[in-house]
């Protein structure tokens, strides 16, 4: 059966990303909204949930809950044990997928059409019936606590660790979904149980479907899935500044290739600018080999591998971010650089070739993710959360091409600060020391 459903979701690649994508909205007797694609031609059927808040959520000193509540949605619910859920679903060939972010949790879930009552129904148990059993409490700590062992000896993990605490505090954002060892070991049934009655609530509930169904049957199907969850939880978190500025953290760890993460503050998602801003990180360092950074940090100088730039509008801060790692003898010289190319596209801005050459390939590689029933699920679930309207696919193509030159070269200015760069360098870098 497992094999049936890989055949259809290899089908539907090929079916679905040709064609076009209508959205319809659909709310439940229940009051659950969701968008809905109709796909009819394969019966097989994508879902996507997600609630806003994710490990966010975490009471003080229990860092680690909500990740760990999320591990443990599969591991017993209802009646049944661990093992008799997972050979129910793979009876089923249905899959899931639970997952925690730092704002959102998120559930996949694909079934086939014949077998949806039943997938549904086993879904439902996992979300509303989870038993949180302590010998599968005790098991899924365990890949927890392996995990952050693990990350500890990572000089990524360990730069990212290092820069969201110096950036965030005591803000969620300052420390890992995943917890402590302490905090991981100090939890509870009774703290997954709170932290799964805080998080999986209608009031920050956001669902879409896509494939083999019918926007008549989907209201009933949500009012069953999701419709005995708790209608409030706890609140979410205030919003928080970026508290870094300029300059150089040295975490010294003994590896011949230094890890560099950097950033500032950035911009918010619903900013009338962003897609200037999309545009300038793209040409920045967001373009793959086509990129400044990479090619004056790496093909022309030969000091790293790979170097890139990201937009991260999180729903209580905003940051523009970048990673490079070079030998210990070379970062000092690959942030040198990085540094001079964010002051240079800040002051001088890029050319209409550079735009034009974005602008080719922002709206060209945009229809080529809504490649399969699940992509698309995931894409407007996505929309949904950032208040965008069904109308985006359509426009989304529309408003690269509405940005000008002049536009860009302003909010290079505005968006790239040179100055208040601050990289986390984790390594022995020669010719770096911490400047504060």
């Amino acid at each position: 059966m497992l094999r049936i459903l890989t055949a259809i979701c290899l089908t539907l690649v090929a079916s679905i990303a040709r064609a076009e994508i209508d959205i319809k909205e659909v709310t439940s007797d229940g009051g659950i909204n969701a968008w809905v694609v109709e796909e009819p031609s394969i019966p097989f059927v994508a879902m996507e949930i997600r609630f806003r808040g994710g490990a966010n959520l975490d009471l003080p000193g229990e860092r680690g809950a909500t990740n760990l509540m999320m591990g443990l949605l599969e591991e017993g619910s209802g009646e049944m044990s661990a093992q008799e859920f997972q050979t129910a679903r793979e009876a089923l060939a249905a899959s899931y997928r639970f997952r925690a972010f730092d704002d959102t949790l998120s559930i996949s879930a694909q079934f086939l059409t014949e077998n949806k009552d039943d997938a549904l129904a086993l879904l439902r148990q996992a979300l509303v019936e989870p038993t949180f059993a302590q010998t599968a409490l005790d098991r899924v700590r365990a890949q927890v606590l392996s995990g952050i062992a693990s990350d500890e000896k990572d000089p990524d993990t360990i730069a990212r660790a290092a820069f969201d605490a110096a950036a965030f505090g005591d803000h969620p954002y300052g420390t890992a979904i995943d917890g402590t060892v302490e905090s991981v070991n100090a939890l509870t049934r009774e703290d997954m149980m709170t932290a799964h009655r805080n998080a999986l609530v209608r009031e920050r509930l956001y669902v879409s479907v896509v494939g083999d169904v019918t926007v008549d049957q989907v209201g009933p199907m949500l009012d069953a899935l999701l419709g005995d969850l708790p209608e409030e939880g706890a609140p979410l978190p205030p919003d928080v500044g970026f508290g870094l500025g300029g300059g150089v953290t040295v975490v010294d760890y003994d590896t011949p290739q230094s890890v560099a993460l950097f950033g500032h503050s950035g911009m918010k998602r619903d900013d009338e600018d962003f897609f200037a801003a999309f545009i300038i990180n793209h040409v920045l360092g967001a373009g793959g080999f086509e990129s400044r950074l990479m090619t004056e940090v790496r093909q022309k100088r030969g000091l790293t591998y790979g170097i890139g730039t990201a937009l991260v509008p999180k729903f209580h801060a905003e940051m523009v971010i970048g990673q490079v790692a070079s030998s210990n003898e070379t970062i000092a010289e690959a942030i040198a650089v990085t540094r001079d190319e964010w002051r240079r596209m800040a002051e001088e801005g890029m050319s209409a070739e550079e735009l034009a050459s974005a602008k080719t390939y922002l709206t060209g590689e945009y229809p080529l993710r809504f490649d399969g029933n699940s992509e698309i699920a995931r894409i407007m679930v996505g929309m949904q959360m950032i208040d965008l309207p069904p109308s985006y696919v359509v426009d989304r193509n529309d408003f690269i091409e509405a940005v000008t030159l002049d536009d860009i070269n302003r909010v290079a200015a505005e968006l790239l600060q040179p100055d208040d760069l601050h990289f986390v360098v984790v390594g022995k870098p020669q010719g770096l020391e911490s400047t504060n």
